[in-house]
């Protein structure tokens, strides 16, 4: 395992970024922008450690069919889906073939919107830094969906930064933001929570503590 928990993979997370993202270094606070649920908590030490503003940008996956753990596209907030093409192509599948499964994630991602925001819009992103935060990246698929949402709010500079990831989700993401941190990219990936000893599956009310703790 390269981290105990969530907590120790957004200490180290933090040390980096404060190297890249000091505290004071701009004349506008930073934002950082968690993917729920997992990325919260590592993301609330990166914004405790650069004086950051913290909030939470909401995606979805969307997975394979009879495989729901493999993403094969994902949709981020009021965004259009973004598909690997490629893993469709090797599933014989189509976009439209995925319809049904995109507008129940539409459903569940509207649902945590609602949880996690209510009716309060995000931060303003224009001219800021903004880095988006996860807990770690598999295929890649839902950051690069929820980047490309984020590079239309016109920040000055966004970043992605994870503990771990695979190399080929690194290279996805490359092309979407200014600048990706990764702390470990282990050579045989096959999933983030085996680099955690640590992975309980967090809920709605556990993001709720750290958002409302970050807030105060």
């Amino acid at each position: 395992m390269l981290f105990a928990d969530r907590d120790q993979a957004g200490r180290e997370l933090a040390d980096e970024i404060t190297r890249l993202c000091p505290p004071g270094a701009a004349d506008q606070r930073p934002l950082v922008l968690a993917l729920p649920r997992g990325g919260v908590p590592v993301a609330a030490h990166v914004a405790a450690a650069i004086d950051a503003d913290l909030g939470v940008v909401v995606a979805r996956k969307i997975g394979a069919p009879g495989r729901p753990e493999y993403g094969i596209g994902a949709i981020a907030e009021d965004g259009p889906p973004t598909f690997d093409i490629e893993a469709l192509d090797a599933l014989g599948l189509t976009e439209t073939d995925l319809a049904g499964a995109v507008a129940a994630e539409r459903t569940e991602l509207a649902r945590r919107i609602r949880r996690y925001r209510g009716d309060r819009p995000l931060p303003a992103m224009t001219g800021r830094t903004v880095i988006l935060v996860d807990d770690g990246l598999a295929t890649g698929v839902t950051a690069v969906a929820t980047l490309r949402w984020l590079r239309l709010r016109a920040p000055a500079r966004l970043m992605l930064a994870v503990p771990v990831c695979a190399a080929a989700a690194r290279d996805l993401v490359d092309a979407e933001s200014d600048q990706v941190v990764c702390l470990h990219m282990p050579p045989l990936f096959r999933a983030v929570g085996r680099w955690y000893d640590d992975f309980a599956q967090l809920t709605d009310a556990d993001v709720d503590r750290l958002l409302h703790a970050a807030a105060h």
